[in-house]
């Protein structure tokens, strides 16, 4: 059975995806059907899939024929390096992946809560009044907040600063040499690569010197910061993890935790501010200390907002999906975006409607923002949990509207779809205090009450 898909060249599909990513792909899924293909510079031959059944095919695949360590590695490996559990596959990633799992789940991802909510504080007090901002700015700076403390345990300031300032160049660099992988190649000075690699130098410099300091401070022990507990993490060999591995893992937890949760955030602004009823139910669950609707607001920002696009695999063997022999070396791609506004499983796909998930819940591999089977985001649980918190705190606290009635378009942003604008809002008028106008529960006893 022949593949479906566009015969256009591979830079007019590119161009096509680059200017309406979301469109791009549920038409093509209405198009071509569940399984077609696409053709990308540099990429070739995608096969994007869009039905949970063969989206569940692919998640429970045998892991050592649906190799994503391989396939992310193909655009993500200079960043993240060959240790990273987004770069592994087979028994390496199941290491790495058994090591991380614990501080990002259960009582460990709770007791962040009132570090992610004087974060957020923290963060609010500078937004100007009755001044158009972007919203998405701020809430980057609020989850790397939370990273630099929770993740690396960074306690000093003026390192939290420098850190700040490293991370920043870094990311400033990735987007070039992810999109364009031709550019991976020492040019001279000035060119992407050369900059490319000194930004990762510094950055692997600072984060070597941390986790030197970390491992010669007598406290350690007691410290309950994710790199604390890394290096205090052992394999089933009884060794601990090497420098390298916790480079990789700390890289990875900025790149995969930090940039990914702050454009979470911003769309759910952004399409709560367009949405007021939405808004106004919000705010009055809230005011009753209720979790419920805030819940379901973030499960459907993540529907219709997805910040990942998609999740690939490498075929190491031939394998038949949906009917059509694929041979080893295929990219497999479960689209996300093309499952998520699937009007069969989401009636009026386009419309913000938290209340859906209310009416049933959505089929494991119909709702998959952060993938799923055992390449399953480590960090879910603590993003949505950070996400609860941190937008309490914003629709409680803060009186914003959107600064251009109309909605913002999607726009890619290294491998993240981000609100064109990065969400334009004004703050109509100062904060309220936080224990003022809404009888909100504090971040313990939210977290005590609420899973993450």
């Amino acid at each position: 059975m022949a593949l479906p898909g566009s015969k256009a060249p591979a830079f007019v599909q590119a161009a096509r995806y680059v200017r309406d990513p979301l469109g791009f792909l549920v038409r093509y899924r209405k198009r071509y059907g569940d399984v077609f293909s696409v053709r990308f510079p540099f990429f070739g031959r995608i096969v994007y899939v869009a039905d949970p059944q063969l989206v569940k095919d692919v998640f429970t695949g045998s892991p050592a024929v649906f190799h994503a360590g391989e396939a992310n590695a193909t655009m993500l490996e200079p960043a993240l390096g060959p240790n990273s559990v987004l770069t592994l596959d087979d028994e390496p990633h199941l290491r790495q992946r058994k090591l991380l799992l614990p501080p990002f789940h259960g009582e460990r991802v709770r007791r962040y809560g009132e570090l992610i909510e004087a974060a957020t504080r923290q963060d609010m007090e500078t937004w100007p009044v009755d001044e158009p901002f972007a919203l998405r700015a701020h809430t980057q700076r609020i989850t790397l907040a939370v990273i630099l403390r929770a993740v690396f345990g960074i306690r000093d300031e003026a390192r939290i600063d420098r850190a700040a300032k490293l991370i920043d160049a870094f990311s400033e660099r990735v987007t070039t040499i992810v999109r364009f992988p031709i550019l991976r190649r020492d040019l001279g000075p000035g060119s992407p690569w050369r900059r490319f690699v000194a930004a990762r130098e510094a950055l692997d410099a600072f984060i070597y010197e941390e986790v030197a300091l970390r491992r010669a401070e007598a406290e350690s022990e007691k410290r309950e910061d994710v790199l604390s507990l890394l290096l205090r993490a052992r394999h089933e060999d009884g060794s601990p993890m090497s420098d390298a591995e916790l480079r990789d893992e700390l890289v990875t937890v900025v790149g995969a935790g930090h940039e990914t949760t702050a454009t979470g955030l911003a769309w759910a602004m952004e399409r709560l501010l367009r949405n007021p009823q939405a808004l106004g139910r919000l705010r009055e669950s809230l005011a009753r200390g209720h979790g419920d609707y805030l819940e379901a607001t973030v499960k459907e920002t993540l529907r219709a907002r997805p910040v990942i696009i998609d999740v690939a695999r490498k075929l190491t063997a031939p394998a038949t999906i949906g009917g059509h022999r694929l041979p080893a070396g295929s990219f497999v791609v479960p689209a996300i975006a093309a499952v998520h506004l699937r009007d069969d499983l989401y009636p009026d796909p386009e419309q913000f409607r938290p209340e859906r998930f209310f009416e049933g819940k959505a089929d494991t591999y119909a709702w998959i923002p952060f993938g799923g089977g055992i390449r399953r985001c480590v960090g879910a649980a603590f993003a949505e949990f950070e996400m609860r918190i941190i937008l309490r705190e914003f629709v409680t606290r803060a009186a914003l509207r959107a600064a251009d009635p109309a909605p913002e378009k999607v726009k890619v942003r290294n491998i993240t779809l981000a609100p064109e604008h990065g969400t334009r809002v004004v703050l109509e008028r100062p904060l309220t205090r936080p224990d003022s106008d809404y009888a909100t529960p504090s971040a313990a006893a939210w977290a005590s009450s609420h899973s993450a």
